[in-house]
């Protein structure tokens, strides 16, 4: 007589709510990121403040992101990865609160660079993903938290600019704040804290010769174009940045304890996803960057279409829901044939996209397309970068080797936005006698971004690893929170 098969037990609540909270933890970021552009036109005259220090709203939230991503990546690693996460979205609820109550620039620029904290989200998240999920299910997993920087910025951005149109702009905050609240209340409920540790001193000496380094770096880059690229004070920069993280760089590799692993940094599998995200975070950031100038323009241009902020955020709302809805099919792709074939093919798209806005960038509807396809490219991308990242490396450095990659993506944004400015820049003609950039300067910027993505498809395919018809074996064949470096001796 066969034996009944046995029915598995239902997992608890908090167990089934791991996946869908820090989901929302992760587009929570997004927003956060995204929600002060539509102010930025106003906070001059709402602050009394120059053009120039309100600039620093955004820039102070890409600095400290930028610095604390792979610091606190490394102390999730060592003190544990949900306390650390719960640390780094109170500091953004704690940004939010100070903007809602002030209108001093001063305290602002504090407030947002508080926020720049919840940059750790993703890389945090991603490594309890790891340590928590079966293997079946931490590819769908990961790829739902990638999707969520661009579904969350796709929803920040209307959201906001409804906020600021119809209501006080510090409502906008005190929703944020009360988003952030319900998120941290939520992390603490459903999600374990992971058993996975790597013990030991936490390198004070490196995180702040990193902290330097990467402000001299990125203030550099950010601030080239207002200051001048030939201006003592941004070769001061560079050379200081030269200076700082090579010094840093020695210093890493002498200590027992590095706040970055650098040799496990240039091995060919990390090394080259690295540079992979670099380059595809700079392909990535000119289709919203540009797309929100573009459709804004004047219809005077002659391809303006004169949106206002709220009809621009629903023009982005559609690649949103593209990286929402093509996110399981990405996971499914790197289960069959493995993650760096769906970053080439994630890439390859992102390039086809910039086609498609090249070939067409007046109509309303090619428009959303063209953004909607790159979208769909950066979904398949980031969702395979953070699996390359989690087979190469130990169980115990996930978070900060996720924190560096995360890290390089925010560095090639920078590196977009600076970019993308010196060539509209350069191409500009009046429109009811102020400088508007033109349409060509508008395409020289895409056909860059779509030659970025290609590099960075070329960077996939040199990724060493498995044959591609052996994602599926691997997926199988490897142990619990192994990495496949452990498996191959990578």
């Amino acid at each position: 007589m066969d034996q009944p098969v046995p029915i598995p037990a239902p997992r608890p609540l908090r167990a089934r709510m791991t996946v869908p909270v820090l989901a929302f933890a992760g587009m929570l970021m997004a927003i956060m990121q995204t929600v002060v552009i539509p102010l930025l036109p106003d906070l001059p005259r709402l602050t009394g403040a120059s053009p120039g220090a309100v600039s620093w709203m955004v820039t102070a939230t890409l600095l400290a992101g930028a610095v604390l991503t792979p610091v606190l990546g490394r102390a999730g690693d060592m003190y544990g990865k949900r306390r650390v996460l719960v640390a780094a979205l109170g500091l953004m609820v704690v940004g939010s609160v100070m903007c809602a109550l002030s209108s001093d620039i001063r305290v602002l620029i504090t407030a947002r660079a508080l926020q720049g904290a919840a940059s750790a989200v993703i890389p945090l998240s991603i490594s309890i993903l790891r340590d928590e999920l079966p293997p079946e299910r931490t590819g769908g997993a990961v790829a739902l938290m990638s999707a969520t920087v661009g579904i969350g910025a796709a929803l920040g951005l209307p959201l906001a600019a409804l906020i600021v149109q119809y209501a006080d702009w510090h409502v906008m905050f005190w929703a944020t704040a009360g988003l952030g609240a319900v998120g941290v209340t939520a992390v603490a409920w459903a999600v374990r804290e992971s058993p996975v540790r790597e013990p030991g001193r936490f390198d004070v000496v490196g995180a702040l010769g990193l902290a330097v380094g990467l402000v001299c770096l990125l203030l550099g880059v950010v601030e080239g174009g207002e200051w001048g690229w030939g201006s003592a004070r941004i070769v001061g920069l560079f050379l200081g940045a030269v200076g700082v993280l090579g010094l840093w760089s020695w210093q890493q590799l002498s200590s027992r304890q590095p706040l970055v692993d650098l040799r496990l940094a240039v091995r060919p599998r990390v090394g080259l996803s690295h540079v992979a995200a670099l380059l595809t975070g700079f392909a990535f950031y000119a289709n919203s960057l540009v797309t929100a100038q573009l459709v804004q323009a004047p219809e005077a241009t002659g391809y303006g279409l004169g949106l206002s902020i709220v009809e621009t955020g629903l023009v982005l709302l559609p690649g949103g829901i593209v990286m929402l809805v093509f996110s399981p099919i990405s996971a499914r792709v790197s289960a069959a044939r493995g993650p760096r074939v769906t970053l080439a093919i994630g890439t390859a798209g992102i390039a086809l996209g910039y086609v498609v806005r090249i070939a067409d960038s007046r109509d309303l509807w090619m428009i959303i397309v063209g953004a909607a396809v790159v979208g769909m490219g950066t979904t398949f991308a980031y969702s395979a970068l953070p699996m390359l990242i989690l087979r190469a490396v130990p169980p115990g450095q996930t978070a900060s080797a996720n924190g560096v990659n995360v890290l390089m993506r925010t560095i090639g944004q920078a590196l977009c936005s600076a970019a993308v400015a010196a060539v509209l820049v350069r191409h500009t003609s009046l429109v009811g006698g102020a400088p508007v950039p033109t349409l060509h300067g508008y395409l020289l910027a895409f056909g860059m971004a779509g030659v970025v993505a290609l590099l960075a498809c070329t960077a996939a395919l040199t990724i060493p690893g498995d044959p591609v018809t052996g994602g599926t074996r691997r997926a199988r064949g490897r142990t619990r929170g192994a990495p496949d470096g452990a498996l191959e001796g990578a």
